[in-house]
């Protein structure tokens, strides 16, 4: 190597900042803040009307919302920045504080009623729901304890002790928040995790076919009587398979998401030309905002943002694929599932393909608590990314 060569070399490696040693992933925070900004456009076309009406401003819901972005947005860079290792002791306390504040919703004085559930926690002017802190406590405490194990992962108790990290605030979440879709996703992230920690693949199969055909009798039986039933998720079942039937009542919100996706077309009605949004869509800015997104922008707007999210997922395979250990592969594994399950399970519901589970879209959707833990989950899978090196890194790193 001649001395022109040696010269472009280490002008590359002092740009990294620590000669060339480590890796910090701007495309994975490039893409989140797009996916950020675009959803706050979205949200402000959406609220326009509605904030106008209620409190004589129409910036209210961009204005709070872009708040917090920025806040979350700086809160993820600074965790990206911390030393991991420093703070893994505390994952356990982590974990078990996250599942305990579940149990706030039953507290007289702070535990708030919504939608005929007690799912949120008021504390003095801050509001949040306590079981989005449960997922970020089951992917630390899974990831902790799989590094642990090592080897002894197959053993099965061990295998026994990963499933009750998971099952006990799944659980608590069904059974004391009353909230389905968390328990579901708390079950799905715990599932993938010990799939990709176990040696063996093919008993996890099993259970998979096993619980899928379960789910297809269960459904297929009780779909003839559910309309004797007073139970809601029931109803919701019933309403996912006949909203037209129920298009006064609990399908009202889910045919005119359809009517709004309908509307679209390829190319939608334009930019802030909704008509859906006008206070037919109930609480559009939350769980059904993707339908606006297709009713403005139509199907093209759409498959900007499924890539979009392909692409936030890609840079999360790329960064577990490069992780330096099993910690840091479990973590930004237990992301990567958690972002990709509710983003197809908000799409499925507004596009009826399931019951409504009252999931939001991730970095959307109007909401403080789901992007306060969104972006903390963003920064630790960048802190995991700078600990890849250049030097083992096999694949274009854009």
């Amino acid at each position: 190597m001649d001395n022109s060569q040696k010269e472009i070399r280490q002008i590359t490696f002092d740009m990294t900042g620590i000669k060339g040693s480590d890796y910090y992933d701007f495309s994975l925070l490039a893409v989140v803040v797009v996916l950020v900004g675009f959803g706050l456009i979205m949200l402000y076309s959406t609220t326009a009307y509605t904030s106008q009406i209620s409190v004589g401003n129409d910036m209210e819901f961009f204005r709070k919302q872009g708040l917090i972005d920025l806040a979350c947005m700086v809160m993820a860079i600074v965790i990206s920045r911390l030393e991991l290792k420093q703070f893994r002791v505390l994952i356990p306390g982590i974990y078990f504080v996250s599942v305990c504040l579940m149990f706030l919703v039953k507290v007289q004085g702070l535990g708030v009623e919504s939608h005929g559930a007690y799912r949120w926690v008021n504390v003095g002017p801050v509001s949040f729901q306590p079981a989005e802190a449960a997922k970020v406590g089951v992917i630390l405490m899974l990831a902790e304890c799989v590094m642990r194990m090592g080897t002894r992962i197959a053993e099965r108790q061990n295998v026994v002790k990963l499933i009750l990290i998971g099952g006990v605030p799944s659980a608590i979440a069904l059974l004391v928040t009353d909230n389905l879709s968390t328990a579901i996703i708390i079950m799905a992230v715990t599932s993938v995790l010990i799939f990709l920690a176990h040696p063996k693949t093919l008993p996890f199969i099993l259970i998979v076919l096993a619980v899928a055909f379960l789910s297809w009798l269960i459904i297929r039986s009780i779909s003839t009587n559910l309309a004797f039933s007073d139970n809601f998720r029931l109803q919701r079942i019933l309403t996912w398979l006949h909203p037209e039937d129920y298009a006064d009542g609990e399908g009202y919100q889910t045919m005119q998401a359809l009517y709004a996706i309908g509307s679209g077309g390829l190319f939608g009605r334009g930019f802030g030309n909704s008509i859906q949004k006008l206070g037919f869509i109930p609480e559009a800015q939350n769980d059904m905002i993707f339908s606006i997104v297709c009713e403005e922008l139509g199907i093209f707007g759409a498959v900007i943002i499924l890539c979009l999210f392909g692409y936030l997922l890609y840079r999360m395979e790329f960064i577990a694929s490069h992780a330096r250990d099993a910690f840091d592969f479990m973590l930004v594994s237990g992301v990567f599932v958690h972002i990709a399950l509710q983003v197809i399970l908000n799409i499925s519901v507004v596009l009826n393909l399931m019951p409504n589970t009252g999931v939001t879209l991730p970095f959307i959707s109007y909401g403080g608590t789901s992007i306060v833990f969104l972006m903390g989950e963003i920064g630790l899978v960048l802190n995991v990314s700078r600990h890849i090196r250049y030097q083992d890194v096999n694949q274009p790193l854009l």
